[in-house]
């Protein structure tokens, strides 16, 4: 039977709540208080607007550093005791005493240039999905006492670093004409921004499937450490395997002898997917095609969510960097979307983040079988996925096929017209190209693993209840 959360307990998350907020000189990704209880929580309590301040520092003081605050709430009935969040946990709570004392910025002019401090050994933290790596990421970054952090998801990241390289690359002067354009690399400039904006880089969801990230990690990661920078980072995959498989991987290897340098690994699996345990349903949110009159059914239930909303129901577009994102149907904070319109288009994280923002509850319908000759818009589904739940967005779901039947590793498509073109262009035969990820398919199975499970999650009660937002 569900727990009460206490009083302590209950303080704590609000404090969380705060925290995330203040501290954060740079957001990259929304960081949510939701992660401390996200599927391993008993009992949801809400965060009212009137809590006194000195009450949330002063319950958060009275923890030592993160794994007391665990243990509290394994006390409390709040969480479950996990051995093996536990043992990781003793780990961060080592680091987190270190930290107290470290920190990477210049004493001085001079020392800026000529006196790098040597950084505590981070962490990389893998395991399977929902075993509580998230959280305990959080747990410690809540407790680190500095300023100098951020808690980012490594997506959001990597579109940072690009879009500072870009804009460093638009600064310089333009090349004369018939003058030879010297070379400029902006990766290192680009490291130095970063670690004088911060001392720690928590980052979750460490995974690579992009080439233009994959080429740059080991310049970029290389000049942030040797900057001083800490990192701590959650991943499904141990370093070995991250970029299996990948276009042009050899050049990426190197970057994983860097990481595990610089990086003590963990493993973090205790083979609970706490996303899937028993928690109270939200209702009906995932609908088969099958189903008598289910387009009818989904209509009834936007417009009922849709009757709360002080707009009209009507068609929106987006402004995403200077593009025009045109949603067909949508009313205050609710949008009503196809599958074709988030994931056959050429859209990708950016476009997730801004629908994200304007919106808690988004409707996706008509989503197909995916199999491997729909592989592209199965990565942005995931994409897409991975964003709504970071920003805690609420789902309903229109499919084909049942939720663990969605996305089949289907061997017979690689000889479709894009993936020939796509060899040719390459270089590459048929038995060369059989085992890179970008034909096979298996970096999207592996991560569909995570879609999977974080999808069963924001069909909970919890996850809905804890979405909602006032109409602006």
């Amino acid at each position: 039977m569900a727990a009460r959360m206490s009083p302590s307990a209950l303080a704590a998350v609000r404090f969380l709540f705060k925290q995330n907020v203040l501290s954060q000189t740079k957001v990259w990704c929304t960081v949510h208080v939701n992660n401390i209880r996200r599927g391993y929580i008993v009992q949801v309590a809400s965060v009212p607007s009137h809590t006194d301040d000195t009450l949330k520092y002063r319950q958060i003081s009275d923890f030592s550093g993160p794994l007391q605050h665990y243990m509290s709430l394994v006390r409390d009935g709040t969480l479950r005791e996990d051995q093996q969040q536990k043992a990781v946990l003793m780990r961060l709570d080592e680091m987190h005493d270190v930290l107290k004392t470290y920190s990477n910025s210049p004493t001085s002019f001079l020392s800026k240039f000529f006196s790098k401090p040597k950084p505590p050994k981070g962490f990389y933290i893998y395991g399977d999905v929902g075993t509580g790596k998230t959280m305990v990421m959080d747990m410690f970054f809540l407790h680190v006492e500095s300023e100098r952090k951020q808690r980012v998801h490594f997506h959001g990241f990597m579109l940072d670093v690009h879009k500072r390289i870009h804009r460093l690359k638009q600064s310089l002067p333009k090349r004369k004409v018939g003058k030879m354009a010297k070379s400029y690399d902006p990766i290192a400039p680009v490291a130095m921004e970063i670690s004088e904006e911060t001392s720690l880089l928590c980052f979750d969801e460490f995974q690579v499937t992009d080439i233009a990230d994959a080429m740059i990690l080991k310049q970029l990661f290389e000049n942030l450490f040797m900057n001083g920078v800490v990192v701590v980072a959650t991943s499904n995959r141990p370093p070995e395997d991250l970029y299996k498989n990948g276009l042009q991987r050899v050049n990426f290897v190197p970057f994983i002898a860097v990481l595990k340098e610089h990086c003590q690994t963990l493993r973090l699996d205790s083979g609970i997917d706490y996303r899937k345990s028993n928690q109270p349903a939200a209702g009906k949110l995932f609908y088969l095609a099958s189903e008598a009159d289910v387009e009818a059914v989904v209509d009834r239930l936007f417009d009922e969510l849709a009757q709360k909303q002080n707009d009209i129901t009507r068609p929106r577009t987006l402004n995403v960097q200077g593009r025009k994102l045109r949603l067909s149907k949508a009313c205050g904070t609710i949008a009503d979307c196809t599958f074709e319109e988030l994931c056959d288009r050429p859209l990708g994280a950016i476009d997730y983040l801004e629908i994200s923002r304007l919106f808690d509850t988004v409707f996706i319908r008509h989503i197909p079988l995916l199999t491997l000759h729909k592989k592209t818009q199965a990565r942005r589904f995931i994409t897409l996925i991975d964003t709504l739940y970071e920003h805690k967005v609420r789902v309903v779901i229109l499919a084909e096929t049942p939720l663990e039947s969605i996305f089949v590793h289907d061997q017979h498509n690689h000889d479709d017209e894009h993936h020939r073109i796509l060899m040719d262009d390459l270089g590459l035969t048929g038995d060369s190209a059989k085992d890179l990820a970008i034909f096979s398919g298996e970096e999207e199975v592996f991560a569909f693993q995570r879609t999977v499970s974080r999808l069963t999650e924001m069909q909970t009660e919890k996850y809905w209840s804890e979405g909602e937002r006032k109409a602006t």
